[in-house]
């Protein structure tokens, strides 16, 4: 690679474009910079629209290497930054990836645990919505208990006083649900025993893959604490330790956006114009952006509604012009990203203003 970026460098500027920043173009872009070499990333997708532009239909490294490099000279703005002199961004790159892994396996647990309560007892399902399934109690309580068969065997008694000495609230209500269920089916599904044994086994992997996320997220956290930004980013309302990790890893400190509308274009919650003739015209919700940041965006606006008087105030107003939730929810995102924008770019806190007429 060093001959390579020598040589290159005798014709003139080098820029140095890799597919894949975080697994086989990390060592390029470590090697890179050292000799004064530009390094830069083409997105999948934007490689992906740029091939069918091209007549080949097959694919193969040599191509794929073709189309990086045309789609990098012909279209320059498709290229993202690479972060490459942050340690601290490195590493929560990496510990945020795990993470993303550890919630997709625990989702498929969760669904499978859900799928084996339908198959046997469909009733004892619906007393889990939502969350309520992988909460610690009733994790324990399967790891215990199983399933119908021994819940049943060790009565509600036994149960109830169990669950007393696992829980700091006081779960009757709970218990009494569970057994009422129980007492709706008396007819015992084929598979039950076998059923029976696979359910606590995916209870407990419930609660490890929980218990690596909580550790993961301690060690975000003290990532963090390293990270002047963070602090930046955590004193305005609604923004926590997962939505200043995203914004971290996909914008950095904003430094590559010229304005916070060029900011709210790339996230997607800046409205786009659709014009046809007379007949049709108007802004709609962009579908475009980068989707990871979006999301946190979104979340942040949609806690900071609930918590803090602003943006329920700015929300409220929106709700009242007519527009829906998720609608009144992105205009308030597009009003906090500017604030973000600011706050990144000058290293300020967030302060309240109050408003001044205009």
């Amino acid at each position: 690679m060093r001959e390579l970026f020598i040589g290159l460098q005798q014709h003139g500027r080098v820029l140095v474009i890799v597919g894949q920043p975080n697994t086989i173009g990390a060592l390029p872009i470590a090697v890179a910079p050292d000799y004064g070499c530009t390094v830069a990333y083409s997105p999948r997708l934007a490689m992906r629209k740029a091939a069918d532009l091209y007549p080949e239909k097959s694919r193969t490294d040599a191509r794929d290497a073709f189309i990086i490099a045309e789609t990098a000279w012909s279209m320059p703005h498709t290229l993202r930054a690479v972060d490459r002199e942050s340690e601290v961004l490195a590493a929560l790159k990496v510990l945020s990836g795990f993470d993303t892994d550890l919630t997709h396996e625990c989702t498929r647990a969760t669904n499978r645990l859900r799928s084996l309560l339908l198959q046997i007892l469909p009733a004892l399902e619906r007393v889990f919505p939502g969350t309520v399934l992988t909460r610690s109690l009733m994790l324990e309580l399967f790891i215990k208990y199983a399933g119908p068969t021994g819940l049943r065997a060790a009565g509600r008694g036994n149960v109830l006083r169990w669950a007393r000495n696992h829980s700091r609230k006081d779960p009757v209500n709970l218990i009494d649900t569970v057994f009422s269920a129980l007492g709706e089916q008396t007819v015992t599904v084929i598979g039950t025993e076998a059923v029976e044994l696979v359910i606590p086994r995916v209870a407990a992997l419930i609660r490890e893959l929980k218990h690596q996320r909580a550790i993961v997220a301690q060690e975000v956290e003290k990532l963090l604490d390293d990270f002047p930004l963070s602090t930046v980013l955590m004193s305005m309302p609604g923004v926590g330790i997962k939505t200043v990790a995203t914004i971290l890893l996909t914008i950095g400190d904003a430094g590559a956006f010229t304005s916070a509308g060029h900011l709210a274009a790339y996230a997607g919650i800046a409205p786009v114009t659709r014009r046809s003739g007379t007949s049709i015209r108007g802004e709609f919700p962009a579908r475009s952006g980068n989707k990871q940041l979006k999301n946190a965006l979104f979340r942040s606006a949609w806690i900071a509604n609930c918590h803090h008087p602003a943006s329920m105030a700015y929300y409220q107003k929106k709700r009242a012009h007519g527009k829906k939730h998720n609608a009144a929810v992105i205009c308030l995102a597009r009003r906090r990203c500017d604030v973000i924008y600011s706050m990144l770019r000058h290293g300020t806190f967030y302060e309240e203003k109050p408003a001044q007429a205009a």
